[in-house]
């Protein structure tokens, strides 16, 4: 992301410090644990961190706290939404963590994936541990009416959840090839739906701050929203492109092949070449077996290059992106920005997903 954005992320790191510190006192321990927190050792609080920590701190784009934030200052709330940040940060790496047990994955941001450090059980454990630590971020908020906040947040993790588990049956059975409405669902509610958490949140905070007038949003919050998960199914997307292409920063290129993925290049392919899925399970099943670095990884992409998947991929992607960016100039919400510096970030913001893939 542009540096003009860098005030904004310093803000965010500084919250997400604050709620993962390195060396975790008593008064941190007994906000997030109540009245044991107190006899705590410093040592078990600091094992219960340290994969969290490790993730995070590896850095990321914080592309969705940063859409909250953007959404909020635009809508003339400031920086009301930057302490929740780390609930939707949170929820996005505990993802992370359980998503590399799910598929056995060895890296992740260029180093090794957290259970390969920490171990299975603390990896799950601290992962867990990151979504309630989330819960824990809205209780002292400032916000006015916590019960909506929680109810968007809560639905987010169902969704999201629900997402998961289509792309783990998808990948566990090789044989099982879904249609591409039903990969457009998943990535909508595995990617887009933190994504519509962030900007719904952006637009809760912007209108429920403690000198803010609460009224009805919800309308707003879903012409946003629209935007937010269509630019979330896009990144995704394009990201699916990236790992059998150019390879995606800090994984192995053609690693969702040896997860047995059906991404949308996989599935453009299947249906333009039907004959031809008996040998795309074969690659499948190889590379399940020899890695990454077996021949079938290089030979299935191979046999995608010249049939132009790649390129149809990438365009429904950006132009998903594209659609998301016209929503934020629609009258629905442009009506509703108050801070012409911070729409001009937020506009910058949506180009910057189809100029960085």
């Amino acid at each position: 992301m542009d540096q003009e954005y860098n005030p904004i992320k310093q803000k965010i790191e500084a919250e997400l410090e604050r709620w993962l510190p390195l060396e975790p006192d008593a008064a941190w321990a007994e906000r997030v644990f109540g009245e044991i927190g107190k006899s705590i050792s410093a040592e078990s609080l600091i094992a219960l961190l340290a994969p969290v920590r490790e993730l995070i701190f590896r850095g990321g784009k914080r592309w969705r706290p940063l859409l909250m934030s953007l959404v909020c200052e635009t809508l003339g709330g400031g920086d009301a939404a930057i302490p929740l940040a780390p609930a939707v940060e949170f929820a996005h790496n505990a993802s992370l963590i359980h998503d590399d047990i799910e598929d056995e994955s060895d890296e992740r941001r260029n180093k090794p994936a957290i259970h390969r450090i920490f171990g299975i059980d603390s990896a799950i454990n601290s992962g867990s541990f990151c979504y309630f630590l989330a819960a824990a971020c809205i209780d002292v908020c400032a916000l006015k009416d916590k019960e909506f906040i929680y109810k968007l947040w809560m639905d987010t993790l169902r969704r999201l959840h629900l997402g998961q588990s289509m792309d783990i049956g998808w990948h566990r059975d090789i044989s099982i090839v879904p249609t591409v409405d039903e990969y457009f669902l998943m990535c909508s509610l595995k990617t887009g739906s933190l994504a519509r958490l962030s900007t719904g949140l952006g637009v809760h905070a912007a209108f429920c701050g403690e000198a803010a007038a609460a009224g009805d949003h919800s309308e707003l919050i879903k012409v946003i929203g629209s935007a937010a998960e269509k630019m979330g199914v896009g990144f995704q997307i394009l990201d699916d492109v990236k790992n059998l292409t150019t390879g995606v920063y800090g994984k192995e290129r053609g690693d969702d092949i040896v997860e047995g993925k059906k991404s949308l290049p996989i599935l453009l392919f299947l249906n333009k070449y039907p004959e031809k899925r008996e040998r795309i399970f074969y690659f499948f099943h190889a590379a399940k077996i020899e890695g990454a670095s077996s021949p079938e990884v290089e030979e299935l992409i191979d046999t995608l290059t010249p049939t132009g998947v790649f390129e149809e991929a990438e365009e429904k992607g950006k132009s998903l992106i594209n659609e998301s960016k016209e929503i934020i100039y629609s009258k629905e919400f442009s009506a509703y920005s108050k801070n012409e510096k911070a729409f001009a970030l937020l506009d910058n913001f949506f180009g910057a997903f189809t100029r960085e893939n």
